[in-house]
Protein backbone atom coordinates (compact mmCIF):
# COMPACT_ATOMS: atom_id res chain seq x y z
CA UNK A 1 0.00 0.00 0.00
CA UNK A 2 1.17 3.43 -0.96
CA UNK A 3 2.53 5.50 1.98
CA UNK A 4 0.03 7.94 2.07
CA UNK A 5 -3.07 5.30 2.98
CA UNK A 6 -0.50 4.00 5.86
CA UNK A 7 -0.26 7.65 7.17
CA UNK A 8 -4.19 8.32 6.92
CA UNK A 9 -4.35 5.14 8.68
CA UNK A 10 -1.83 6.14 11.34
CA UNK A 11 -3.80 9.79 12.18
CA UNK A 12 -7.14 7.61 12.52
CA UNK A 13 -5.91 5.69 15.13
CA UNK A 14 -3.85 9.03 16.63
CA UNK A 15 -7.13 10.93 16.45
CA UNK A 16 -9.95 8.26 17.91
CA UNK A 17 -9.70 8.04 21.73
CA UNK A 18 -8.95 3.96 22.74
CA UNK A 19 -8.54 3.07 18.92
CA UNK A 20 -6.04 0.00 19.37
CA UNK A 21 -5.68 -1.25 15.69
CA UNK A 22 -6.56 -0.89 12.47
CA UNK A 23 -6.61 -3.89 9.63
CA UNK A 24 -6.93 -3.57 6.22
CA UNK A 25 -7.85 -7.26 4.62
CA UNK A 26 -8.75 -8.72 1.30
CA UNK A 27 -12.20 -10.22 1.37
CA UNK A 28 -10.38 -13.98 2.11
CA UNK A 29 -8.82 -12.33 5.47
CA UNK A 30 -5.50 -11.92 3.82
CA UNK A 31 -3.84 -8.97 5.72
CA UNK A 32 -2.95 -6.17 3.46
CA UNK A 33 -1.87 -3.56 6.58
CA UNK A 34 -2.05 -3.12 10.05
CA UNK A 35 -1.89 -0.44 12.03
CA UNK A 36 -1.71 -0.47 15.54
CA UNK A 37 -0.90 -3.09 18.67
CA UNK A 38 -2.40 -6.29 17.47
CA UNK A 39 -0.57 -8.35 20.08
CA UNK A 40 -3.21 -9.14 22.55
CA UNK A 41 -5.77 -9.82 20.24
CA UNK A 42 -6.13 -13.11 19.61
CA UNK A 43 -9.30 -14.43 17.42
CA UNK A 44 -9.46 -11.12 15.60
CA UNK A 45 -6.50 -11.75 13.76
CA UNK A 46 -6.88 -14.74 12.66
CA UNK A 47 -8.35 -14.52 8.82
CA UNK A 48 -11.42 -16.73 9.57
CA UNK A 49 -12.64 -13.74 11.82
CA UNK A 50 -12.68 -11.56 8.79
CA UNK A 51 -14.40 -14.21 6.66
CA UNK A 52 -17.15 -14.54 8.44
CA UNK A 53 -17.78 -10.86 8.35
CA UNK A 54 -18.16 -11.09 4.34
CA UNK A 55 -19.88 -14.59 5.05
CA UNK A 56 -22.34 -12.30 7.24
CA UNK A 57 -22.84 -9.99 4.72
CA UNK A 58 -24.06 -11.98 2.05
CA UNK A 59 -26.43 -13.69 4.55
CA UNK A 60 -27.72 -10.23 4.91
CA UNK A 61 -27.71 -9.41 1.66
CA UNK A 62 -30.56 -12.72 1.70
CA UNK A 63 -33.21 -10.48 3.87
CA UNK A 64 -33.77 -7.75 1.39
CA UNK A 65 -32.38 -4.93 3.33
CA UNK A 66 -29.91 -3.80 0.83
CA UNK A 67 -25.56 -4.08 1.43
CA UNK A 68 -24.64 -4.32 4.42
CA UNK A 69 -22.07 -1.48 5.34
CA UNK A 70 -20.74 -2.11 8.63
CA UNK A 71 -21.14 -4.58 11.84
CA UNK A 72 -20.09 -3.52 15.06
CA UNK A 73 -19.29 -6.17 17.84
CA UNK A 74 -19.14 -5.43 21.26
CA UNK A 75 -17.01 -8.39 23.54
CA UNK A 76 -15.87 -7.99 27.18
CA UNK A 77 -12.84 -5.60 27.14
CA UNK A 78 -12.83 -4.19 23.58
CA UNK A 79 -15.20 -3.42 20.42
CA UNK A 80 -14.53 -4.35 17.00
CA UNK A 81 -16.29 -2.46 13.84
CA UNK A 82 -15.77 -3.92 10.37
CA UNK A 83 -16.33 -1.89 7.30
CA UNK A 84 -17.64 -3.38 4.15
CA UNK A 85 -15.31 -1.92 0.96
CA UNK A 86 -15.18 -4.90 -1.20
CA UNK A 87 -13.16 -6.16 -2.48
CA UNK A 88 -11.45 -4.67 1.23
CA UNK A 89 -12.54 -5.26 4.90
CA UNK A 90 -11.62 -2.35 7.25
CA UNK A 91 -11.17 -3.82 10.83
CA UNK A 92 -11.37 -1.24 14.02
CA UNK A 93 -10.70 -2.45 17.36
CA UNK A 94 -10.62 -0.84 20.69
CA UNK A 95 -11.13 -0.29 23.95
CA UNK A 96 -14.86 -0.52 25.02
CA UNK A 97 -15.00 3.21 25.97
CA UNK A 98 -13.59 3.64 22.08
CA UNK A 99 -16.00 6.12 20.60
CA UNK A 100 -17.20 4.31 17.60
CA UNK A 101 -19.48 7.12 16.08
CA UNK A 102 -16.44 9.33 15.72
CA UNK A 103 -14.95 6.14 13.25
CA UNK A 104 -18.27 5.53 11.43
CA UNK A 105 -18.18 9.67 10.84
CA UNK A 106 -14.65 8.88 8.52
CA UNK A 107 -16.58 6.42 6.51
CA UNK A 108 -16.36 8.75 3.29
CA UNK A 109 -12.99 9.64 4.28
CA UNK A 110 -11.82 5.81 4.24
CA UNK A 111 -13.58 5.13 1.17
CA UNK A 112 -11.62 7.47 -0.80
CA UNK A 113 -8.36 6.73 0.81
CA UNK A 114 -8.80 3.43 -0.60
CA UNK A 115 -10.16 3.52 -4.05
CA UNK A 116 -6.65 2.79 -5.02
CA UNK A 117 -6.20 0.05 -3.02
CA UNK A 118 -9.06 -1.17 -4.24
CA UNK A 119 -8.21 -0.77 -8.05
CA UNK A 120 -5.19 -2.93 -7.56
CA UNK A 121 -6.90 -5.66 -5.37
CA UNK A 122 -9.03 -5.99 -8.02
CA UNK A 123 -6.36 -6.66 -10.79
CA UNK A 124 -4.40 -8.87 -9.18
Amino acid sequence: MTDDVKRFFHNIRKRVAGLNCIIITDRDGVPLMKVGDDKSLGMIMKPSFHTTFTMATEQSNKLGLGRNRNIISIYTGYQVVQMNKLPLLVTFIGTESCNIGHILALDQQIEMVLDEVKVAVTET
